[in-house]
């Protein structure tokens, strides 16, 4: 079969940018550049995956699982169905913690990601600070593995850790960086995420605010003297969270920072005059 008609099957099964995102994926081009080559032979093995993916987004899978990766911060990421997939959002906390890397912590630092899932995060900060020391945690074995391979494939040195958020961690960090579950148990969220992404990446307990608690209960132990706590928070949970780190970093500058879509997304806690 050629490009152009796999494009028009898999547009009579799924939606028309999805189709051509797998094509473009398996063919290792830009969606774009499917139009200069209409007329392009596909190899059979190509074309059988190519039509069992589509099957797969008919059954409801997410398409970044389906196509195996997804770019997040310039970068290629493997994601699947045990790692949660990457949001713009975590792309604008990630930015964010970048600028006040540079602005307030020159020279070597630590960096530990909780609940790193794909890497994404910590990875990125890695490629985007070199000299810095950067440690990915989670309580998944599947998830690690996926973080593993993420590390190799962009050559990013880091330490891999299993374990239950900052429990029992004797180092000490410059940076803690978190994208934590926070959907409330109750929260109605679509059936594509809920019936595919991992729950325990997924949801916070009754009020969302479990791995708060959780993080900040232990952080001040885990901090340097010169420190940043970074978090990506569910929309509503805004004063909540404020509410937390006040009590336990009371004489810290706490920053609310709003996405691209002006909902309140991120939460900056410093000793720094942060703004």
């Amino acid at each position: 079969m050629r490009v152009e008609d796999l494009i028009v099957y898999g547009k009579s099964r799924v939606h028309s940018d999805f189709a051509k995102m797998i094509l473009a994926d398996l063919l290792n081009i830009n969606s774009l550049e499917l139009l200069t080559c209409l007329d392009k032979e596909v190899p059979e093995d190509l074309v059988n995956t190519y039509k069992e993916k589509i099957s797969k987004l008919e059954e409801k899978k997410p398409v970044q699982y389906v196509i195996g990766n997804v770019n997040f911060y310039g970068n290629r990421f493997i994601v699947n169905k045990n790692v949660l997939i990457p949001r713009f959002e975590t792309e604008e906390l990630v930015e964010n913690t970048l600028n006040y890397i540079e602005d307030y912590f020159p020279g070597n630092i630590n960096i530990i990601d909780l609940g790193t899932g794909s890497g994404c995060i910590g990875i990125t900060l890695k490629k985007r600070v070199p000299n810095s020391q950067v440690t990915l945690l989670d309580f998944s074995e599947k998830a690690l593995e996926v973080a593993k391979e993420n590390a190799k494939n962009l050559e990013a040195e880091v330490i891999v850790l299993k374990n239950d958020m900052l429990d029992n961690i004797n180092d000490k960090f410059n940076i803690i960086i978190s994208n934590p579950p926070y959907i409330k148990t109750d929260e109605e969220i679509e059936d594509i995420v809920k019936d595919n992404e991992p729950h325990m990446a997924l949801y916070g307990g009754i009020d969302g605010l479990d791995y708060y608690k959780k993080i900040l209960e232990s952080a001040k132990t885990c901090v340097k003297d010169d420190y940043l706590i970074a978090f990506e928070i569910g929309d509503t949970l805004r004063n909540d969270v404020i509410r937390l780190a006040e009590t336990h970093f009371p004489e810290a500058t706490i920053i609310a920072k709003k996405d691209m879509q002006g909902r309140d997304r991120m939460i900056f806690i410093s000793n720094k005059n942060i703004d």
